[in-house]
């Protein structure tokens, strides 16, 4: 017997249409590429939005195309994001970090014939666009005055939208169709497409906005600083407009002093952002003797946040550190550690220290642990195993590869390494690839980085494994300095001697000017490794 309801399709649209109704007055702030501040309301945006779903049409865009862009966070990006999946294309966020060669297989994998870009990102494609021969339409996001001189066939996206109407009819679309495609980073191999469904997306989008979740409501205020080309800016985009939430967007301006400017002038409350950026932010508070006065949640994923940095957002900011996980692959959130029942009950150090958790699945997302042959580890918030997840908006394949190596049955194994406890956290011990195996035992290199980054003249800290000709593999740890800090070998062991076991000291410790990461921020171990596996050998 089926229910008696309504078969009304999800659509990325449906938030879109809410927002310019129910939410028509609420603000969009955005900090625009070629310069200045914009803002405007969300019936402006949708009116916008109708217009690009035209341009497209006028373009030849059908339903199932898949339409490029490149770019930061503004609103006219924001615009897309409804005109592209709403009219019935594929929106494909394209990674402008990622190495020119990663790009030129994206966007030729993906076939996409349209591509929109901000201003910054035009030389990049000038360089590459001679090995780019599906793209046919190339429309820069800039004001008609602003647009640049350039050996390519650009068109103005400015001067595209006011040519047309803003009468558009969303059309109904099966709620399993594609709605976007977002690529991982690509560390290894060529990236791999993750191409989401209206309906996935909808009801991550929900589900995200829960007061156990983000908490986001119509008297919120957003700033998104991680990437909207980066696994659709973790959702935030459609949440804020099925909310009315005021959302701030920075543009290019990412560095501490920019995001700062903005968090101050559009007193935003709910920050949102990879630990690099914050810590960028922090450094700048601390040398301006700036507060965040009106931020109240600071949401860190990506990678791990340390303690230190949870410590000094709570107690120099008043801002609560919400600890998030998850991945291209899952929309991206499967866990956030939000207060609760639970956490209020602990002291200040027990609250801090949960608080390094990556926290409990949201409703959606079921998780587990398992051995090498796939049996399931007991949650005693001990036991190490390869974390698996399960869920409506986790990915079934890739885009176009048949292997699906990376799930057993209904589960997708996350690559990461990870213990659970009986009231349901989840702590990410290390990536599979990157945990230290020394003489038998597991030692956790994200563990170590987090202590080691408490010391005051430490801005930025690695560990790796390292072969050893008795234990196998050896921590080493690898320091950037703050500027203006000094620091020695010795007082660094000295500092993690009482804070870790006796087993999981590193073995040396060298000091490096920088540290490679991954286009996403990520630490990138794979090539530091390679740099340094002689060390205990020579």
């Amino acid at each position: 017997m089926h229910g008696l309801m309504m078969d009304t399709q999800l659509s990325i649209s449906s938030f879109i249409q809410h927002a310019e109704t129910v939410h028509r007055n609420a603000e969009i702030v955005s900090r625009k590429p070629e310069g200045g501040i914009f803002r405007y309301t969300y019936a402006e945006a949708g009116k916008r939005s109708r217009q690009a779903a035209n341009v497209l049409k006028k373009l030849g865009v059908k339903a199932g195309d898949r339409v490029a862009t490149l770019a930061w966070n503004t609103h006219r990006h924001f615009e897309l994001y409804f005109a592209v999946s709403g009219s019935g294309a594929v929106l494909h966020t394209v990674n402008p970090r990622l190495f020119p060669e990663q790009i030129i297989f994206i966007l030729n994998h993906a076939e996409d014939a349209v591509l929109f870009l901000d201003i910054q990102f035009v030389p990049l494609i000038e360089k590459i666009k001679s090995q780019l021969p599906l793209l046919k339409h190339i429309i820069v996001m800039v004001d008609k005055d602003k647009m640049p001189q350039s050996s390519l066939s650009l068109q103005c996206y400015e001067e595209l939208l006011a040519a047309e109407s803003d009468r558009f009819e969303w059309p109904v679309l099966d709620e399993q169709s594609a709605s976007s495609l977002c690529y991982t980073s690509g560390t290894t191999g060529h990236p791999k497409g993750v191409m989401y469904s209206h309906r996935s997306t909808v009801v991550h989008a929900l589900a995200s906005v829960a007061g156990d979740a983000l908490g986001i409501s119509s008297s919120s205020v957003v700033l998104p600083v991680v990437p909207m080309f980066h696994v659709n800016a973790w959702g935030v985009p459609y949440a804020a407009a099925a909310t009315g939430a005021k959302l701030v967007l920075p543009g290019a301006g990412m560095d501490g002093a920019s995001i700062f400017e903005l968090v101050d002038n559009e007193k935003a409350q709910l920050l949102l952002g990879v630990p690099t950026v914050w810590l960028a932010l922090l450094q700048f508070c601390e040398k301006e003797k700036k507060k965040l006065h009106s931020v109240e949640k600071v949401v860190i994923g990506g990678s791990a946040a340390p303690m230190s940095m949870i410590r000094e957002f709570q107690e120099k900011h008043d801002a609560f550190v919400i600890h998030a996980w998850g991945m291209t692959e899952m929309s991206p959130m499967g866990t956030l550690n939000t207060m609760n029942p639970y956490m209020a009950s602990l002291s200040q150090e027990e609250r801090y220290k949960l608080q390094t958790k990556q926290g409990r699945p949201i409703y959606g997302v079921k998780i587990r642990i398992v051995d090498a042959n796939g049996n399931e580890m007991p949650h005693d918030g001990k036991t190490f195993g390869r974390l698996q997840v399960s869920g409506p908006w986790i990915a079934k394949s890739y885009y176009k590869v048949e292997d699906r190596s990376a799930w057993q049955g209904d589960w997708f194994d996350t690559g990461d390494v990870a213990t659970i406890d009986a009231q349901g956290y989840m702590n990410i011990v290390d990536r599979a690839k990157d945990v230290i195996k020394s003489g038998g035992e597991w030692i956790s290199s994200i563990d170590v980085e987090n202590i080691a980054i408490g010391h005051p003249a430490v801005a930025e800290c690695a560990v790796v494994g390292v072969p050893h000709p008795k234990w196998d593999e050896r921590p080493l740890l690898l320091v950037v300095k703050k500027p203006g800090q000094d620091v020695t070998k010795e007082e660094m062991l000295a500092y993690l001697s009482d804070k870790i076991v006796k087993w999981w000291m590193p073995d040396e410790v060298l000091f490096v000017t920088d540290l490679p990461h991954t286009p996403t921020g990520k630490l990138l171990k794979r090539d530091l490794r390679e740099t340094y596996k002689s060390v205990f050998s020579s």
